[in-house]
């Protein structure tokens, strides 16, 4: 849909847009667990995310006996890939008790949606924008863990969207940045320019840290199955994360925010079940985000308490999706029935929960949209059977195409 009502452009790189930034994917996403132990468990053993740091809330609590008996305190920074984070769990009952700042509506238990645009310029005047549209800012500035700059704000369900520009990269020898290393970050909006990251490490280096001190945590599960040709933990792995899928009180009001605010693109409508569903994107696959009435939820047999719909997850082949189906299943991780006229341009998917009730689908390929904005008509996409999926499929004209993991397997 064109931004007729748009009239301001803005030059971003030397291409003028119509808001001073352009979000190139979903970076990084994450929820507010009450099970934190298991759930930990389950994302870095039955899924395979790799943790890159873990923060102690407790030692930023006034007094920590306010924490006690909430479970383990602790914020776990995932990742799949080079990023230092691509995923995030955090203790519901500790970030409730803690955060006086940044609120999270009820049945929200997304911890954040994390938009990655080009530059540390298009978060600074981001943020101005976002402000001079009368949105809330909760904060801007730079976290650490993560060296991510970044500035924060709500969605009209409040869940909190954030613009953040690059990552902390975590390379060869799986160390993060230690610790006085954070002393980089930002509690408030930064003037620019600022200090690059190679000067960032020879400034460390210079006051006497040992930069290879950080922490390292490896995979908790031996490497015994063949993928592609590598040894891993598990018969598949997450190649990017994304869409995410929420759980709307108004459909037209959140996607005019998804279109207006961050300049997303509706690909898709789909009726079902008498419901509207409607799916955005952002660079060339086909949804970024989907949008489904709250209504939807007991229909479906998803989590009564949440706002979350699904979170997808991408994997490397097909062959890959159909071992981890079976992996997952010996391994006792429930599943649910997502009818596929759900997730239009993704075929083959499955849906497992994690032990909060969060749903999670697991694909292979999804839907690029080319230069003319048009997605595949439905009557040429792959005719799926749930029950029975062949050894083999055929392969379409964007097969294995859109982002793809940097990096090795593992």
């Amino acid at each position: 849909m064109a931004l007729a009502a748009e009239k301001t452009a803005y030059d971003v790189g030397g291409v003028l847009l119509a808001r001073p930034f352009k979000v190139r994917r979903l970076g990084h996403t994450g929820f507010n667990c009450i099970k934190m132990e298991e759930c930990v468990r389950f994302y870095t053993e039955d899924i395979g995310f790799r943790v890159s740091d873990r923060l102690d809330f407790s030692k930023r609590a006034p007094d920590p006996k306010d924490l006690e008996g909430m479970g383990d305190p602790g914020g776990y920074f995932m990742r799949h890939g080079t990023d230092h984070h691509s995923f995030v769990l955090f203790n519901k009952r500790v970030r409730e008790a803690m955060d006086k700042q940044r609120r999270f509506a009820p049945g929200v238990t997304v911890n954040q949606i994390s938009w990655q645009v080009g530059s540390l310029g298009e978060v600074v005047n981001g943020n101005d924008w976002i402000l001079g549209r009368g949105l809330q800012v909760q904060r801007s500035g730079r976290d650490m863990p993560g060296s991510n700059w970044h500035t924060y704000f709500y969605d009209v369900d409040g869940h909190t969207n954030e613009l953040y520009y690059g990552m902390e990269q975590i390379g060869w020898d799986w160390h993060s940045k230690p610790d006085p290393m954070h002393d980089r970050g930002f509690r408030e909006k930064p003037g620019l320019p600022q200090m690059n990251e190679q000067d960032e490490v020879e400034k460390a280096k210079a006051d006497g840290v040992d930069i290879h001190s950080g922490s390292a945590v490896r995979d908790p599960l031996p490497p015994k199955y063949d993928v592609e040709g590598i040894l891993l933990p598990r018969p598949f792995k997450v190649t990017r994360i994304g869409p995410l899928n929420l759980f709307v009180k108004d459909i037209d009001a959140a996607t005019e925010f998804y279109r207006q605010t961050l300049g997303f693109v509706v690909t898709e409508e789909v009726a079902w079940k008498g419901k509207r569903a409607t799916f955005l994107r952002t660079n060339t696959e086909h949804h970024s985000i989907g949008l489904y009435p709250v209504e939807l939820r007991e229909t479906l047999g998803l989590r009564a308490d949440t706002s979350l719909m699904s979170l997808g997850l991408q994997l490397g082949t097909y062959q890959q999706l159909r071992d981890a189906r079976t992996f997952l299943a010996e391994r006792g991780v429930r599943t649910v029935d997502v009818p596929g006229e759900l997730h239009p341009g993704i075929d083959y998917a499955f849906t497992v929960t994690d032990p909060d009730g969060h749903a999670l689908t697991l694909y292979f390929n999804i839907e690029q949209i080319g230069w003319d904005g048009k997605p595949r008509p439905a009557a040429q996409r792959p005719q799926v059977d749930p029950r029975n999926w062949p050894a083999t499929i055929e392969a379409q004209s964007d097969t294995y195409e859109g982002e793809t993991l940097l990096g090795p397997l593992g």
